[in-house]
């Protein structure tokens, strides 16, 4: 297993504003690039070389990773001129691999946090004789998902739309955006247009005949596709939920990264995150939140699951529980922002002029 495809075009926009200026793998998560964890973890599993199906801002990603060489990667890129869609992503970068028709690619999603043991992943590709393997995920509630059922063996039997009503869902097994492909298939692909594996290529392979084996595998999975969710997962990673070799410091309930500068008296729990140049004031008190680079909380603010854009202030006493404050956005004192709330880049806000609470 050498070869990987990572889909990392989409333009995140449940994410806005973090994605304003940054595309959605880009975001640090634990003090780096989400991507970086990624990355990390094909590596560690024995992958060595990983092609980077970029669209949307997709001018950020080699300037930052380069040819790779620093992560042990032989890293190339290939942009979409027009989103194709994650099949159509697939294809548009069949050129790049070298693997044999009968060898296994790995593909992933660019937005999943995920502890999946890849190399069992492969090896069940592999045992099994399949000519696509897909990682499946068991949820609590997979209404807002494509089901995947599958039979004793694990071989996948349909493809489920999200379900509609209770009688729709046949299983709790999901679709957790990870494959292993038999070469040859990818190149089965249409070339040049929009196409969905979800909800094309699998079908029209299960249809035909094909082979495709579901393996279940029930350790940490995330899709950071929300706001919440991702401030959750980079939480996750600081705290050792999630396991990545990326995190850039040791385990623990905060990270701070160089050139950060925390208050004595500040306190920092729950997986907390502060990016280099950031400051945080006397007496603030951060909870499970990411503070990127160059923001400034300011004395006495509070703030609780939430993420703190590029150079953004947060004011004095201000209180923003489950709240995301674009790049360079001032949030002046004495504001209370709650669960759902964006503030969009460079956006500001004066003081006292959102609350849910009396000002005495």
């Amino acid at each position: 297993m050498t070869e990987a495809i990572l889909l990392v075009g989409g333009k995140g926009t449940r994410l806005r504003p973090l994605t304003v200026h940054t595309p959605k793998p880009m975001v640090r998560a634990a003090g780096v690039p989400f991507l970086t964890h990624q990355l990390a973890r094909a590596r560690a599993a024995g992958v060595d070389h990983i092609i980077l199906a970029t669209s949307y801002l997709a001018e950020v990603f080699e300037p930052h990773f380069g040819d790779g060489s620093s992560l042990g990667l032989h890293l190339e890129y290939v942009t979409e001129e027009e989103p194709l869609g994650t099949g159509g992503a697939i294809r548009n970068v069949a050129a790049r691999l070298h693997s044999a028709p009968d060898e296994p690619v790995l593909i992933f999603n660019g937005d999943i946090l995920t502890g999946l043991d890849i190399r069992a992943l492969v090896r069940t590709h592999e045992t099994t004789g399949a000519d696509v393997s897909l990682h499946l995920t068991k949820v609590t509630d997979p209404r807002a998902y494509g089901l995947v059922p599958t039979d004793e063996t694990g071989r996948v039997l349909a493809f489920l739309e999200k379900p509609q009503s209770p009688e729709e869902i046949v299983t709790d097994q999901i679709n957790a955006g990870a494959y292993v492909f038999r070469r040859s298939v990818i190149d089965t692909i249409p070339q040049g247009r929009p196409v969905s594996v979800e909800r094309e290529t699998f079908p029209e392979l299960l249809s035909a005949g094909a082979h495709l084996q579901g393996m279940v595998d029930s350790t940490y999975w995330l899709d950071l596709g929300t706001p919440a969710a991702f401030v959750r997962g980079s939480a996750d990673l600081v705290l050792g939920r999630a396991p990545s070799p990326a995190v850039p410091g040791r385990c623990g309930d905060r990270l701070i990264l160089p050139t950060a500068r925390v208050a004595p008296d500040a306190k920092l729990t729950d997986g907390t995150v502060v990016g280099e140049g950031a400051y945080v004031a006397e007496g603030a008190r951060v909870s499970g939140s990411t503070i990127l680079p160059g923001a400034v909380i300011e004395p006495g603010a509070v703030i609780t699951d939430s993420l703190i854009g590029t150079r953004a202030r947060v004011g004095e006493r201000s209180v923003l529980t489950g709240t995301v404050i674009g790049d360079g956005a001032i949030i002046g004192a004495d504001n209370e922002l709650r669960d759902g709330a964006r503030v969009w880049c460079d956006a500001k806000i004066p003081a006292g002029a959102v609350r849910f609470s009396s000002d005495q």
